[in-house]
C-alpha cells in the first residue's frame, strides 16, 4: 500500500486548508493509498539553529533538538508522496511549516558538512496543484462565498499563480459544468 504524508500547517482544523486537503486525501484513499495527516500546530517544532549537527551522520535525520521533528522526519521518509498544505501568511507559509521545511532541508540533504553527502528524500514526489485541482479549489471558494470579500479574487489569483481573467474563466467553467 502506498503512503501519503500530509503536513497540514493551518491553526484551524475546520479551515480552508483542511477543507481543500480532505477531498484530496479521500481520493487517494479511494485509490488504495494510506494517508497520514500531521497537524503541525499540534506538535512542538522549534526553528533550525543551523548548528549542522545533522550533517555529521548521513544515515539519519540527526537533529539534536528534543522536539517532535523526529516524528515528522520519520513520516516523511516512510511516505511515497509528501503533501505540503498551508495557508499563506504574509506571502509565505505559516511558522510551523517554515520551521519544518528549514529543518527537513538540512536534515534530509547532507550537502552542508565538510563533504557533500546524499539526499535522503531524493526522488520523493511532492504534491502540487494542477489545473483541475485549481478549478476544484476555486469552485469550493466560490461556493463558500470567498469572492464576496473585496479584492479576494486578486489574492486568490496570486496564490494560484493565475491571472484574474483565468480565475473568472475557471468560475465560469464551473457554472457551465453545472448545467
Amino acid at each position: 500500500m502506498k503512503k501519503a504524508c500530509i503536513l497540514l500547517a493551518s491553526p484551524r482544523k475546520q479551515g480552508n486548508t483542511a477543507a481543500l486537503t480532505a477531498p484530496f486525501a479521500a481520493e487517494l484513499e479511494k485509490l488504495g493509498w494510506s494517508c497520514r495527516t500531521v497537524w503541525l500546530y499540534d506538535l512542538e517544532v522549534r526553528p533550525c539553529r543551523a548548528c549542522r549537527v545533522c550533517q555529521q551522520d548521513w544515515t539519519v535525520f540527526g537533529c539534536p533538538q528534543n522536539d517532535d521533528m523526529q516524528e515528522i522526519f520519520d513520516s516523511v521518509l516512510a511516505c511515497d508522496l509528501l503533501v505540503l498544505a498551508t495557508p499563506i501568511y504574509s506571502w509565505y507559509c505559516t511558522p510551523p511549516m517554515k520551521a519544518v521545511l528549514d529543518r527537513l532541508v538540512y536534515g534530509m540533504n547532507k550537502y552542508y558538512g565538510r563533504e557533500k553527502g546524499p539526499s535522503l528524500w531524493e526522488g520523493k514526489p511532492v504534491a502540487l496543484m494542477n489545473k483541475d485541482d485549481k478549478v476544484r479549489a476555486i469552485r469550493f471558494l466560490n461556493e463558500s462565498g470567498a469572492f464576496l470579500v473585496t479584492k479576494s479574487g486578486d489574492k486568490v489569483a496570486k496564490y494560484f499563480g493565475i491571472s484574474k481573467y483565468t480565475l473568472y474563466s475557471y468560475i465560469d467553467a464551473n457554472k457551465d459544468g453545472d448545467k
